[in-house]
């Protein structure tokens, strides 16, 4: 019998798709979409490129799974995103009432679970799973060094 793929091995993949974001000077968030140990949908981020704010890696997997599944619900579903969703994307969450979230690195400006007077609670389905910290180093270290490229092509 085959073993299940743990969540390192898809939080890999969702830096794999983070990168594909750095390489397009797009803010290096990436997600995937797993049901039943299978990738169903990868998403980066996308707002420079389509000029649309609501571009975010997570709105572009939701959107590729949904596809994929042919439905709009994701309850058997585990979205891995190497950044914690901003309350855009955790609402879009709630709507698509996926099952599971793992997230990598802390979002302390805009990460949902700060938002406001806002718990996770409000924001996610009641049914959703939430884990946090995956790869949190490699996640972050990617983010932080976007930034860096960014504010030394300004200086």
């Amino acid at each position: 019998m085959e073993q299940p793929l743990n969540d390192e091995h898809f939080m890999r993949l969702a830096l794999a798709e983070a990168q594909h974001a750095f390489e397009q000077d797009e803010v290096p968030v990436g997600a995937v979409i797993v049901a039943r140990n299978q990738i169903i949908a990868r998403g980066h981020n996308l707002c420079e490129r389509l000029n649309d704010f609501t571009a975010h890696a997570e709105m572009q997997a939701f959107t590729a799974a949904s596809e994929f599944l042919n439905g709009k619900h994701l309850d058997q579903c585990t979205l891995y995103v190497t950044l914690e969703p901003c309350p855009m994307c955790a609402g879009a969450a709630f709507w698509t009432r996926i099952g599971r979230i793992v997230y990598g690195a802390e979002d302390e400006k805009r990460g949902f679970q700060r938002w406001g007077n806002h718990s996770e609670k409000r924001l996610l389905h009641p049914k959703t799973v939430i884990d946090g910290g995956v790869l949190e180093a490699e996640c972050s270290d990617l983010i932080k060094s976007f930034f860096a490229r960014k504010r030394k092509k300004l200086s």
